[in-house]
């Protein structure tokens, strides 16, 4: 029987699996629209929209638990600061799922997930710090 089982295994053990939701929050934070698989993104669906409402009640103590859960300080800032502003008076329903057909190589199912109001221009940019281009010398 399997009573009281709430989550997917993803065919990962707990740390791969912590370590894709943050690295999937994080992009769907930045991008604020990523494509994966219809199980990735049911999963992930209520990660976010747990630090999302998090981001809302704002304070030094949730911004450190969103911080915990996400591990990365731009993201965060805009969590804080922009995605908080924008879902204030919205009551949960953050994001929508869009199923997107079947990947040709394995023929696993695809979803969009997605902010509902996101910002179209921030699909493909880079909200993080610009890599410096380094010269080496020959020596």
């Amino acid at each position: 029987m399997r009573h009281g089982i709430s989550q997917r295994k993803l065919s990962r053990k707990s740390g791969h699996r912590k370590a894709l939701f943050r690295n999937m929050s994080a992009s769907l934070i930045k991008h604020e629209q990523i494509m994966t698989t219809v199980a990735k993104a049911k999963e992930l669906r209520p990660y976010v929209e747990k630090l999302i409402t998090l981001a809302k009640r704002g304070g030094l103590s949730n911004r450190r638990l969103a911080m915990s859960k996400l591990q990365d300080e731009t993201q965060l800032k805009k969590l804080f600061d922009v995605l908080a502003d924008r879902y204030a008076d919205r009551e949960g329903g953050y994001t929508r799922i869009i199923k997107a057909g079947y990947r040709g190589s394995d023929a696993a199912p695809m979803a969009i997930i997605e902010f509902v109001d996101r910002d179209v221009d921030a699909k493909g940019q880079d909200s993080g710090p610009v890599a410096e281009e380094v010269e080496f010398e020959d020596a």
